[in-house]
Parts: structure tokens; sequence; C-alpha cells
């Protein structure tokens, strides 16, 4: 296993890049859409877990510090959230194929209920941090990573980073490369520290003041009495929109499990949970005039990731009833008119394929 971990860790471009290759490939597997057929779906979600552990690995280097002050627990949650969302399709597979139809949505319930617990877990053991991508990155304040880069500078090996930091890109299942925007600033970064590491004179790193015995009281975490009696009206709506966000997706299902998909309910009832919870994080994040408080201060992780909950709303025209009645019409309108083109027809007939085929799987529209 270690003769592994170095190899990923050693290559991890390469793996990244096989990784990628892999997943894409799989989408163009025989029947990948059949009722009948799970194991192309399983193949997918070994190789999401696959992709997950390795990032993992290569984000857990030793010489990857982890900024002093970030927490007490090193319990890999985020690798809990990635791995049951590559499980979770297999799981909606396979209790369709043996369950059936309506059985399958008491098993999907039961893996909802997991993740929801999982994920309010990270939320708690992480000082109550907004959640990115829905636990599976680990949210890091900005000012442990200028720390971390602080120490970096004064002898401390390797860099700041790792365990699943948001600059990996995620993808729904396991990790893609990241661009090559991003690579750029990242090697322009390093080599704007090395230069000041090669600049500064050791003894004027001497002269510097450590920050050992800081970390602990400027990066305490969090308790939920702090921000739900301490913080006032801003801390409550944090975390009651937080709380809303993780357990959409549970309460979604059971609607479901209770109306059926063809039901608006389950439809409009998650939308609105969606609309509340992003409602309440903007008004608690956003300063009031009255008493001239905030609750924090969003980093750029945060708001990130407040665009990316709303990218995700697009996939309500992706979910039934919607989709049956209006999302669909159009795609096979579209289809009808441009299958007279030559070649164009021939790519959109197999994009309307796989944009119903993916429809027909609750894994990959609901968002969770």
């Amino acid at each position: 296993m270690e003769a592994y971990k170095l190899w990923v860790r050693r290559n991890s471009e390469f793996v990244h890049s096989l990784e990628s290759l892999a997943n894409g490939i799989t989408w163009l597997l025989p029947e990948r859409f059949s009722n009948s057929e799970i194991g192309s779906e399983a193949v997918y979600a070994l190789l999401g877990i696959i992709s997950t552990v390795n990032q993992h690995i290569i984000d857990t280097t030793p010489t990857r510090m982890r900024p002093h002050g970030f927490g007490k627990s090193t319990f890999p949650w985020s690798l809990c959230v990635s791995a049951l969302k590559d499980v979770e399709t297999v799981v909606e597979v396979a209790a369709q194929q043996f369950a059936g139809e309506e059985r399958k949505w008491n098993y999907l319930t039961v893996t909802e209920a997991v993740k929801a617990f999982v994920r309010l877990t990270a939320f708690r053991d992480s000082g109550y941090k907004m959640l990115l991508q829905g636990g599976e990155l680990v949210n890091m304040d900005e000012r442990l990573e200028v720390s971390g880069v602080y120490h970096a500078r004064n002898g401390d090996s390797g860099v700041s980073g790792g365990y699943n930091r948001p600059e990996h890109i995620h993808g729904y299942h396991g990790s893609i490369p990241r661009s090559l925007e991003g690579r750029a600033i990242s090697a322009l970064s390093r080599f704007g520290e090395n230069a000041k590491m090669a600049s500064n004179p050791m003894w004027l790193n001497k002269l510097c003041p450590s920050s050992e015995a800081t970390p602990a009281l400027l990066f305490q975490k969090p308790t939920f009495s702090t921000l739900w009696f301490q913080k006032g009206l801003s801390g409550r709506l944090f975390l009651t929109g937080e709380v809303l966000s993780v357990l959409r997706p549970l309460v979604y299902v059971l609607f479901i499990r209770r109306y059926g998909i063809r039901s608006w309910k389950p439809w409009l009832i998650s939308l609105a949970m969606d609309l509340a919870g992003m409602n309440l994080l903007s008004h608690s994040t956003s300063w009031h005039r009255r008493s001239n408080d905030k609750f924090y201060q969003l980093s750029t992780y945060e708001k990130d990731e407040l665009r990316r909950r709303k990218l995700v709303w697009a996939l309500y025209i992706m979910r039934d009833p919607f989709f049956s009645q209006y999302t669909k019409h159009h795609l096979e309108k579209t289809d009808r008119y441009l299958s007279r083109i030559p070649l164009v027809g021939f790519l959109t007939a197999k994009l309307v394929e796989l944009i119903v085929g993916a429809q027909t799987r609750y894994t990959y529209t609901s968002g969770s």
C-alpha cells in the first residue's frame, strides 16, 4: 500500500489524466442507462471511488503541510461524502432492478439519510463552516492558508495546502485536473514564493516573530452555542440556511417516496428549500444596518460555492415532472430539426440520448 501511495504522489498529473480518460470512456459503454445492466454503473462508481482515494492520497502527502490551528480532527469526511455519492448510483440501479421502481426510493432514502448525517457531522467538525460541494472539499480558512505559507517560509517542509483543498476541482465522480489557468497561477505563485525565500537572508527570518503561540487563539473553532447565542440573528440564519441545504435532498426523496416522482409537490418543496436556504445564507453574510453586525466575511471559496449552488438550480429543468412536461418536448423538437444536417444531426441525437438517459437516474439530477 505504501508503494502505491508513493507512486500516486509521484505521478499525480498522470493519474488525473488517466482517471479523466477512463471516466469519459464509461459514458460510451453499451446499455449505460439500461435498467437491466448495472455493470457499467458499477465500473463508473468504482472508478469514481478510486479517483477519490487517489486524490486523498495526494492531498495527504507528508510534504504538504497542514496549517497550524486547522483543527484536531483528521477524519476524512470529504472522502466519505465522495465515496457515498459514487456508491449511490449503484444502489439506485441495483434497487431498481431487484426491488422495482417504487421500492427503490426506500433504498435511496436510506442513502440520502446517511449522506445527510455525514455532512452534518462534517459541518460540526469543521467549526460550522460552509460546506463546499456538499462536503467533498474541505473549507480551509484563507487566514490558515496564509499562516501555512508563513511557516513554510520559516523552514517547515512542504507547502500549504492538501486535504482536498478547494482548488482541486471535483466532478460528480472523482476529481479532474485543474484548468490551465489554475496551473499557471499556481506556478507563478510558487515562483514568487521561491524568489522571496531566496532573496530573504536567514537572519531576517529569525527576527520575524513566530506565530506558533497564537494560532490556537486566532483560529479556534466556534461552537454551536457560540453561533446560535453570541452571534445573534446572523448566526442563527447561517446555521438554518446551511442545514436546509444539507437536508434538502433527503426531504426531496421522502416526498418522492410519498407522492411519486410525477407529482409537483416534491419538486416545489425542494425548490422552496433551496431558495429559502440561499436567502438565509445571503442575509446572514450581509451587513445589518440596524445592528451594524455581520456574521463573517465570505472567503473566495465560499463565494464560489454560493455561485455553484445557484448553477445547480438548472437541474430543476431535468427533474420530473418539469422534464417530462416541458424539457423533453423541446429536446425532441431540436433533435428533429437538426437531424436533417449531416454529422450535426448524429451528434445531436447522441447528446439527446445521453440527456434523456441521465434524466432517468435520480443521482444524476438530484444535485446532492
